[in-house]
């Protein structure tokens, strides 16, 4: 890869990195079409990271189909696919790890400790591998690009980070590789998600600003569902990511939801603009 890489940069090709764990969907198409529009080749990778998954997580369920996401890459017109085996990004005698400190503790770190720690240090062996330009990540994971956005910045590293809108269904939910996992009523009930999400914008429009008042509203929506079992509602400031007390004007805020329905975990977020 790194030699492939090598080669197209000293043809003056602009190479954009589309990181994937696979099982693609329209939300990891939307990435490649940004890609592929500002950039000369566009590399996907795969590659599900055993790093960023706790031992009572769902790795070895986290649906893989490599013949299908293949189908979906050409199709789409990838220029490449990086494909590595476990072994190969985690050889033997493997010690090195990089950590974001902060801002990784809250929200889906307190929830999930060594996640993060995960996440940045296969990001920096993909960067390292690839070498892209630009590197396109989904705002669904907006703490994820958070903290890659803080890894780049303090180790100098100089690719554009390009973090893309939210794909959903007709009906709102998020798209998700996970959402596989739900059943028909599961399916209905994570509705709750998106639906909190747009009441708490409409109460802020509305003038609301106490965090605790929004967050109280959007759990009556969360528990209307008996399958919900809510890890974390949380509102921050886009920027810094610092949770927040109140909302105030000329600012931008994420409010972010993780959410079990049923077994299945889901996250979702909206971006506010004051």
């Amino acid at each position: 890869m790194q030699r492939i890489s090598d080669k197209l940069k000293a043809a003056g090709k602009s190479i954009g990195l589309v990181p994937t764990m696979g099982y693609l969907h329209k939300g990891h198409l939307s990435l490649i079409k940004k890609s592929k529009s500002k950039c000369n080749i566009t590399v996907v990778s795969i590659f599900v990271n055993p790093t960023q998954f706790a031992p009572n997580e769902d790795l070895s369920k986290y649906p893989r189909d490599i013949k299908r996401d293949k189908k979906i890459l050409t199709a789409a017109g990838v220029d490449y696919l990086f494909y590595p085996e476990a072994d190969e990004i985690y050889p033997s005698g493997f010690q090195t790890h990089v950590e974001v400190e902060n801002i990784t503790k809250i929200l889906e770190g307190e929830f999930r400790p060594s996640h993060f720690r995960g996440v940045t240090t296969i990001v920096a062996i993909l960067f390292n591998a690839v070498m892209p330009h630009y590197a396109f990540f989904g705002q669904k994971d907006a703490q994820q690009a958070a903290v890659i956005k803080r890894m780049m910045q303090d180790l100098k590293i100089t690719l554009k980070l390009i973090v893309c809108p939210i794909v959903r269904e007709k009906d709102g939910l998020a798209l998700s590789s996970r959402n596989v996992y739900l059943s028909e009523k599961e399916r209905k009930d994570a509705l709750v998600l998106n639906k909190s999400l747009r009441h708490a914008e409409q109460l802020v429009k509305e003038g609301e600003r106490v965090v605790k008042k929004i967050i109280s509203e959007m759990k009556k929506i969360i528990f209307s569902v008996d399958t919900s079992n809510l890890d974390y509602i949380g509102i921050v400031n886009a920027e810094s990511f610092e949770p927040v007390k109140t909302i105030s004007s000329k600012s931008s805020y994420y409010i972010l939801i993780a959410c079990k329905i049923g077994t299945t975990r889901l996250i979702d977020n909206i971006l506010l603009k004051i």
